[in-house]
């Protein structure tokens, strides 16, 4: 247990770091991919610490790290969308979102849901030593892998339940594939299957980002030039989407991974 909790200690310290460098070049706008990097940095966190909420009381740093991954995620589809913009060729459009972002840039490194995360991050190596010293953290290793099962059952019942939102879905692969990541001693996926979820999500994410620009359509009239364009690429994306998911089935199959039969009443 301690080999695995010096792990879990070095991925907080590796991802403070990683987010300090990517708020500093968020702060001096040198990138397009800063905020980007938070944000991933931030995911990355709170699937390190979802398993031992619990178990340490770190509940108040998943929820730091969840409040600001609420806050950053308008900044974020802007960002993308102003980049969208661009590489179709509507400058114009593009130009006008660009002005936005400064501002919202600057609201994000003075919010106190980052501040608040970065405090909180600082000290709690610390008071992961303290726990375990006192005795707190003796089923670690089964509590972070009866976790990972429930996510990768959930997600295979959701994969073998016909018309199940992708919306949803999008959300439980990425959840499975950062715990995995998070934890990959524990994690019983195959190569196959983490290479699987990685095409999923690429696939899931491309269709979500242009279905939500064509929702956006309503709220800013002036994209309307680019409905029909988008609506084809959300279809295809979808399409890619399916294949993947199907193919994602089929890795977590060989895995022993199957969908749950409901409990009885």
């Amino acid at each position: 247990m301690s080999r695995m909790l010096d792990s879990v200690i070095a991925s907080l310290i590796e991802l403070n770091v990683a987010l300090i460098h990517a708020r500093l070049r968020l702060e001096a706008g040198t990138d397009d991919e800063a905020l980007h990097d938070l944000r991933i940095g931030v995911r990355r966190l709170r699937s390190l610490l979802a398993p031992l909420r619990r178990v340490a009381d770190l509940s108040p740093l998943y929820n730091a790290a969840s409040e600001f991954g609420s806050l950053s995620a308008p900044v974020r589809d802007l960002e993308v969308l102003a980049t969208e913009l661009e590489q179709r060729g509507h400058a114009d459009l593009a130009a006008s979102r660009r002005e936005r972002l400064a501002e919202r840039h600057a609201a994000l490194l003075d919010s106190r849901e980052l501040e608040r995360l970065l405090a909180l991050l600082d000290v709690w190596p610390a008071e992961l030593r303290g726990a375990q010293h006192d005795g707190e953290l003796r089923k670690l290793k089964s509590l972070v892998s009866s976790r990972l099962h429930k996510q990768i059952q959930r997600l295979a019942s959701a994969l073998a339940t016909p018309g199940y939102d992708r919306h949803r879905l999008r959300l439980l692969v990425k959840r499975v594939r950062y715990a995995c990541e998070a934890y990959p001693q524990l994690c019983k996926l195959s190569k196959r299957s983490i290479a699987a979820l990685r095409a999923t999500q690429s696939a899931l994410g491309d269709w979500h980002d242009h279905f939500q620009w064509c929702t956006r359509i309503a709220r800013e009239p002036d994209l309307e030039p680019l409905r029909t364009l988008w609506q084809q690429c959300a279809d295809e994306a979808l399409a890619t989407a399916e294949a993947s998911l199907q193919d994602l089935t089929r890795a977590l199959k060989k895995d022993g991974h199957r969908a749950r039969a409901p409990s009885p009443n």
